[in-house]
């Protein structure tokens, strides 16, 4: 995977990638140049103390070095260039992909882990390449001309550069083996520790709430520890290596030296060919030196490129159709139909919706009650397809949603969830994310329908009061208002409210509900309520239970005729009288 990630990512920076081998390959040369120098300074200079001969070769010697580092910093400046924009690409693909996923995949791949593989996992592919441009694309250059040019100084020393690089790549070969698991249970355990902290920090109120500081701290010191744990068994690993490397290449030179004493004594080889030969089999080590710390580095990369993969490579349950409906033609009322409609997780025993049919007709309001865990979340999720059906269909103005290009359907659709989220910024950008180019007018009377007008005025700033990630700086109904008031703004034919007044005290919600009646008049409403008193009103209301439509009419149509209407209805009014 890592393969196949690198070369359709750096295909767009091929010509970076050219100008990286071409100054590699410049600065390879002068460096493969500066010891045959030096052994003529050494020979023919200071042996014969003709000190004009070292003043010129010295000043060769000079800006060959300079060349050589004006070559390093441009192959350098240009493989950072590369891998910067192959990162920005990855985490682009990243990002649009999860955008396309459906609640199956991300409730698969977790939060958590998700934002570990956009952040930390493209890291690790953006510094291989990194790495690659100023390393692994010198090293096999500097090693190759390495063993050429010492084999031109000396053909009988080279046997030491046959024993010492297998000898070399062995030992640090057998350390790289030991660390490859370490990096992708690293990699997990990261996710673990982002998943904890995360819950943490989202639930942090609750923590506090049950007094459970102890308990959380010790799970994130476990999971820490974890991490750490990992970390210092592939540290000692990565720190037993090099000084592996280094007694290779300490035991090496004094080879050298050893055996080139004796040849310089009878005289088959002169003192600078000597100290060439050792500055060449140095280089030689250092690259296989740099290539093996490449080497320590791509086994990371490799998991890090297998969990990318693994999201680039999952496609969304819920795709787009090969050939989209159009709704051109058609007067677009927002009517929702579901026609034997089922639903089953992947796995599950048994199937969460069964045989729902209704039609929640334009200019009504639809409401839906039931007891927790009765399906009314997985309902609401198949309306603007989340989830797709199981079985059945759902349709939009007589089209099945699975015919509809997403765009189009959401177009059509303001979903108010049942967990509102706002956006960082402002109360006027997140209300232009039901309509970007709404006006000022706009969109003080969608938080006048919401109830919201009266307390957004009272912040300072007004519509460009501050808000926080998730809308933390405001209250919780404050938060469902706002969200209404997005909705509204966007003025779709089909409204969908997900138990959005449940925050509300009943004289707002009253208000609202009422408000909402001369805004929407003509549009589709459905609402999810556990609360009976914010649907009394509603048009037919549906009773669900384990997945099925067990009842459906009016309030008082229901009062008379189920039983578990009654129940729901008892058991809030018995609430109300305990309080």
């Amino acid at each position: 995977m890592l393969w196949k990630l690198l070369v359709e990512y750096l295909r767009p920076q091929r010509r970076l990638l050219l100008a990286v081998v071409v100054f590699q390959l410049a600065a390879s040369i002068a460096s493969l140049y500066l010891p045959t120098l030096n052994a003529d300074i050494i020979d023919q200079g200071v042996a014969r103390g003709d000190t004009d001969y070292i003043m010129r070769t010295g000043g060769v010697m000079l800006m060959i070095t300079l060349l050589q580092i004006a070559c390093t910093i441009a192959a350098v400046y240009f493989g950072a260039k590369a891998a910067m924009a192959l990162g920005r690409d990855v985490r682009g693909a990243i990002f649009t992909r999860v955008a396309e996923f459906s609640e199956q995949e991300v409730t698969r791949f977790g939060a958590p882990s998700l934002i570990t593989r956009s952040t930390n996992d493209v890291q690790q592919v953006q510094q291989l390449v990194l790495m690659s441009a100023t390393l692994m694309v010198t090293a096999p250059m500097l090693s190759i001309g390495g063993v050429i040019m010492a084999v031109r100084q000396d053909v009988q020393l080279s046997w030491l550069i046959a024993v010492s690089v297998p000898v070399l790549l062995i030992a640090v070969g057998l350390i790289v083996t030991r660390m490859v698991p370490l990096f992708r249970l690293m990699q997990t355990r990261i996710d673990t520790v982002n998943r904890v902290l995360r819950e943490q920090l989202t639930g942090i109120r609750v923590v506090r709430a049950f007094v459970r500081e102890d308990i959380e701290t010790a799970r994130f010191g476990r999971a820490n520890e974890d991490v750490t744990d990992t970390a210092l068994r592939a540290g000692r690993l990565m720190a037993l290596a090099f000084p592996t490397v280094m007694l290779v290449l300490n035991v090496s030179s004094v080879a050298v030296i050893w055996f080139g004493a004796f040849r310089i004594e009878d005289g088959s080889m002169q003192v600078g060919t000597m100290i060439a030969f050792l500055s060449y089999l140095m280089q030689i080590l250092m690259s296989v030196m740099m290539a093996t710390f490449m080497a320590i580095m791509i086994p990371r990369a490799a998991v890090s490129a297998d969990r990318i993969g693994a999201v680039l490579g999952t496609e969304s349950s819920v795709r787009p159709p090969d050939h989209p409906v159009s709704l051109s033609g058609r007067a677009a009322r927002g009517e929702l139909e579901m026609r034997d409609v089922g639903f089953a997780y992947p796995g599950a025993e048994a199937p969460v919706l069964s045989d729902v049919d209704f039609t929640a007709r334009a200019g009504q309001t639809t409401a839906i009650i039931g007891s927790t865990g009765s399906g009314k979340t997985t309902l609401v999720n198949l309306m603007p397809r989340l989830f797709d059906a199981t079985s059945g269909s759902v349709r939009i103005d007589g089209v099945d949603v699975r015919e509809l290009h997403p765009d189009l359907l959401w177009g059509h659709i303001g979903l108010v969830p049942q967990k509102p989220y706002l956006f960082s910024g402002t109360v006027r950008s997140n209300l232009l994310y039901g309509k970007p180019d709404a006006t000022e007018d706009e969109l003080w009377r969608a938080l006048s329908i919401a109830q919201a007008e009266d307390f957004v005025r009272e912040m300072e700033g007004g519509l460009d009061a501050p808000i926080s990630q998730g809308g933390t700086n405001v209250s919780g109904g404050q938060r469902q208002r706002i969200a209404i008031a997005r909705a509204l703004v966007k003025r779709p034919e089909l409204y969908i409210f997900d138990d959005s007044f449940s925050s509300l005290d009943t004289a707002t919600d009253a208000r609202l509900r009422q408000a909402l009646r001369q805004h929407t008049a003509g549009a589709t409403l459905v609402i999810i309520a556990q609360r009976v008193s914010s649907i009394v009103d509603a048009d037919q209301i549906l009773v669900l239970d384990d997945g099925r439509i067990v009842a459906h009419g009016t309030h008082e149509e229901l009062l008379e005729t189920s039983p578990t209407y009654n129940e729901i209805v008892n058991s809030q009014l018995a609430a109300e009288e305990a309080v």
